[in-house]
């Protein structure tokens, strides 16, 4: 009976596993077929992207290597941003939702600066740093941090304050309650935080880049947004832009699946 029981979860396992991959699947593909018979309505000569157009270009960015270094560049944009983000935002964070004073001096501040949209920084963010990657950094920062600090300020408000002043009746360190109370409390709302800042500022540095590129006039800033610029500006290539199109697409939901995967090793108790 062991056996089969076991056999029997193995064969639903493997079942569950082929219905993800058909769901995950589905979609994409439907759109691809709707996409080519769209296509094959065309002219001939149309500049209109095709899939086997853009198939085609796929394999030429990824041979020459052009396109895997700009999305390395982006990326690299991306971690320094998330992490200047990350410390600046967890650490105001941790003060805002700690004390109540800080909360109410800084919340005004960054509620007023939070819908400003990072792009609307860019020329500010030119003047200050260039047309180079210090611009992008700054956007990408800027973008990341309010995630995380509001999101931080929301978990650690959700501490049950009786452990805090339990531990500190105790002689506990506040060093201490902050390692073992405040930050175990509040990592639920950290890493969602981190997750959505981080999905934000892949957006943000697309958009940099391009914006930056115009600016610039091609430059060399470097990174897939500027590619996709130099595509539409000088080549007029747009099978080219759906490619790192599709390529940004998959590298946002390659982080979005990586952080999920860190929420739940680095919070086991909710799954």
């Amino acid at each position: 009976m062991s056996a089969l029981a076991n056999t029997n979860t193995a064969s639903l396992a493997q079942e569950s596993r082929l219905q993800k991959i058909v769901r995950f699947w589905t979609l994409p593909v439907v759109l691809l077929v709707a996409w080519q018979a769209w296509a094959a309505t065309l002219p001939a000569d149309s500049p209109a992207p095709t899939p086997l157009r853009a198939a085609k270009a796929a394999v030429d960015l990824v041979l020459n290597g052009g396109l895997l270094i700009a999305t390395v560049q982006s990326l690299g944009r991306v971690v320094v941003g998330f992490v200047c983000a990350l410390a600046l935002g967890v650490t105001l964070g941790l003060l805002m939702g700690s004390n109540r004073t800080i909360r109410e001096n800084l919340d005004p501040l960054i509620e007023s600066f939070r819908p400003i949209a990072p792009m609307a920084l860019l020329p500010v963010a030119i003047l200050w740093f260039g047309t180079g990657t210090p611009t992008a950094l700054a956007i990408v920062s800027y973008a990341a941090f309010f995630p995380v600090v509001i999101n931080t300020v929301h978990g650690v408000s959700r501490v049950d304050r009786k452990l805090v002043l339990a531990s500190l009746t105790m002689g506990v360190p506040r060093l201490t309650i902050l390692t073992r109370v405040i930050l175990p409390g509040a990592a639920t709302s950290i890493l969602l935080g981190s997750r959505l800042a981080m999905g934000v500022a892949w957006t943000a540095i697309i958009a940099a880049e391009l914006a930056v590129g115009s600016k610039s006039g091609g430059g060399t800033s470097g990174g897939i947004g500027q590619m996709m610029f130099v595509f539409y500006a000088y080549n007029i290539d747009m099978n080219a832009i759906v490619v790192c199109m599709v390529v940004v697409g998959i590298v946002a939901l390659m982080i979005d699946r990586v952080f999920r995967a860190a929420e739940r090793f680095l919070t086991p108790w909710r799954h």
